[in-house]
C-alpha cells in the first residue's frame, strides 16, 4: 500500500514538475515573441508591416503597387536589408491588434496621435500636422457654423478619433448631433466618397485628405473647421527601442528626406488629374500623329481611331505629359510597362515610340481578355484594364460570375461589379485578389473613349 501511494506521489511530483516546466517555456516563448526588437527582425531577414487599402497609403494602380506609406516601408526595408511583408488589414481596430499581438513591427499607416496609443505605441515618421474638418455637400445650404450640426446625422467609424471629436463637440452643444457609426471595415476615404455621391449628408475628415478628395470631386465643401492641428505617424511597439533608434537614424538620411519630399508631392499635392494642354492639329487630322495610329492600330486589328481616342483621353495627344502616378508620354504608359516594352527615361516621351509601345500593351491585354469571344466586348474589357491595369478587372469578372451575371459582357455586369468595388461587401468579398477600387473612373474612362472614338468616326 505504502509503495502504491509513493508512486502515486512521486508521479504527482512528476507531472506538477513537467507542467510547471511547460508553463516556464511557454511563458519564455511569448515573452521572446511579445517583445520582437530589431534583432529579432533582422534574424526573421523580414520586416512586417500592416497597411490599409487608402488614397495615399497603399492601393494598386495599372498593376503597380502605389502609396506614400507603401513606398516608405519599401525604403526602410531596403536600408535595413530586409524583405518586406505586408499585412493588410480591414481597419484601424485590426491594425492596432495585428501589432499588439506581435504579428507585424509597424503599422505603416498615418495614425493620429491619441493618449490611448501613446501607452502602448511610440509615434515614429510623423507627416504633416492637420486639422479635423466637416465634409458636407458644397452650396447654399453648407453649414458654417459647428452648432448647426445640431440636429443632422454625421457618419463616422465607432472606434475612431472622429467619433471622439463628434462627442466632444456634442458635449459642447448641448449633445445634439445625431451621429451615425458605421463598421469598422467602411473607410473614412470611402465616407467621403459616400458624401460626394450624396449617399450621406455629412462626416468628418483629416484636412489633408479631404483635400485630396476634393481634387478630383468638386461636389463637396471642406471649409469648416472642427478640431485643432493634431500629430500623427506609424505606429511601433513602446517596447521596440532599437527598431525605433534604427528608424530615427533612417528618418535623418538625406536620401530618405528627399525621397520622402518627391513622395508627399506625388501623393498629397498633384491632382491626379493631367493639366489640359493645347496641342495643335493640322487641319482635317484627328491628331498630330494620326500617321503613327494608322502605322501601329492594325497590328491590333483595331480601328485606327479607337487607337487614337484611348491617346486623347489618356494624354490630349500632349507626348510630354507626365501624370501625378509617374505614367508617362502619349499614351501614358507606366515605368514598368514601358521598360517592359523597351522603352527607358530616353525614349518613353518620343511620340512615335511611345505609341508602338502602348499598342504592344494593347496586344497583351487582347491575350489577357482571350476568353471574351465577342471583339466588341473585349475592347470594352481592355480599355477597362488599360485605364486600371487587369486586376480590378478580374476581380470583377469574379464577382460577376458569382453573383449569376456574364463575365465576358461589360455593360450592367462587369461595369456594374467594377462601381461595386468601391464598398466594403464587395472589396471584402473572397473572390475579390486586389481589394478597394473606385470603379467609377474606369468605368467613364471606357464610356468617354468609346464616345470619343464615335465622334472620330463621324467626322468628315
Amino acid at each position: 500500500m505504502f509503495n502504491k501511494n509513493r508512486n502515486t506521489i512521486l508521479l504527482l511530483i512528476l507531472s506538477a514538475f513537467l507542467l510547471a516546466s511547460c508553463i516556464q517555456k511557454n511563458t519564455e516563448k511569448l515573452s521572446y515573441s511579445v517583445s520582437r526588437d530589431l534583432e529579432d527582425i533582422i534574424k526573421s531577414d523580414t520586416l512586417k508591416v500592416a497597411t490599409m487599402f487608402g488614397s495615399t497609403s497603399y492601393f494598386l494602380f495599372r498593376d503597380e503597387l502605389m502609396g506614400y506609406d507603401y513606398e516608405m516601408a519599401e525604403n526602410l526595408a531596403d536600408h535595413l536589408n530586409l524583405n518586406l511583408e505586408i499585412h493588410i488589414a480591414k481597419s484601424e481596430n485590426e491594425m492596432i491588434q495585428l501589432i499588439q499581438e506581435n504579428k507585424v513591427d509597424i503599422v505603416t499607416y498615418n495614425m493620429t496621435e491619441t493618449k490611448e496609443l501613446k501607452k502602448n505605441f511610440a509615434f515614429v515618421l510623423p507627416q504633416s500636422e492637420s486639422y479635423q474638418v466637416l465634409v458636407q455637400h458644397s452650396g447654399a445650404n453648407a453649414l458654417s457654423e459647428v452648432t448647426e450640426l445640431a440636429g443632422k446625422n454625421v457618419y463616422v467609424n465607432e472606434n475612431s478619433i472622429f467619433y471622439d471629436r463628434l462627442k466632444a463637440l456634442n458635449e459642447e452643444i448641448g449633445g445634439s448631433i445625431n451621429i451615425v457609426t458605421v463598421d469598422d471595415s467602411i473607410s473614412n476615404d470611402d465616407l467621403i466618397d459616400m458624401v460626394a455621391e450624396h449617399k450621406i449628408d455629412y462626416t468628418l475628415a483629416f484636412h489633408n485628405v479631404a483635400l485630396l478628395h476634393k481634387s478630383y470631386s468638386k461636389t463637396i465643401d471642406i471649409r469648416m473647421s472642427v478640431g485643432f492641428e493634431q500629430q500623427n505617424g506609424w505606429l511601433i511597439r513602446k517596447s521596440n527601442h532599437k527598431l525605433k533608434k534604427a528608424i530615427a537614424k533612417w528618418e535623418k538620411l538625406e536620401a530618405t528626406t528627399q525621397n520622402q519630399s518627391i513622395l508627399f508631392n506625388k501623393y498629397w499635392e498633384k491632382s491626379p488629374y493631367f493639366a489640359l494642354r493645347r496641342i495643335k492639329i493640322p487641319k482635317g487630322a484627328i491628331s498630330p500623329y494620326d500617321h503613327y495610329f494608322k502605322e501601329y492600330a492594325p497590328q491590333i486589328n483595331w480601328d485606327w481611331r479607337l487607337l487614337a481616342a484611348v491617346a486623347y483621353e489618356e494624354s490630349e495627344f500632349d507626348p510630354s505629359t507626365r501624370s501625378w502616378a509617374g505614367a508617362s508620354g502619349i499614351m501614358q504608359l507606366m515605368s514598368r510597362t514601358a521598360s517592359d516594352f523597351g522603352l527607358d527615361k530616353n525614349t518613353v516621351l518620343d511620340p512615335e515610340k511611345n505609341i508602338e509601345a502602348g499598342v504592344q500593351y494593347i496586344k497583351s491585354l487582347n491575350l489577357s481578355f482571350h476568353r471574351i469571344p465577342d471583339k466588341d466586348e473585349r475592347i470594352k474589357f481592355i480599355l477597362a484594364a488599360y485605364n486600371c491595369g487587369p486586376a480590378h478587372i478580374l476581380d470583377a469578372m469574379a464577382l460577376a460570375r458569382k453573383f449569376g451575371k456574364n463575365p465576358h459582357v461589360w455593360n450592367n455586369s462587369v461595369e456594374y461589379f467594377l462601381l461595386k468595388k468601391s464598398e466594403p461587401a464587395f472589396y471584402n468579398d473572397p473572390v475579390v485578389k486586389f481589394g478597394y477600387y473606385r470603379g467609377n473612373v474606369t468605368v467613364k474612362y471606357v464610356r468617354r473613349t468609346l464616345n470619343t472614338f464615335d465622334k472620330y468616326k463621324n467626322r468628315k
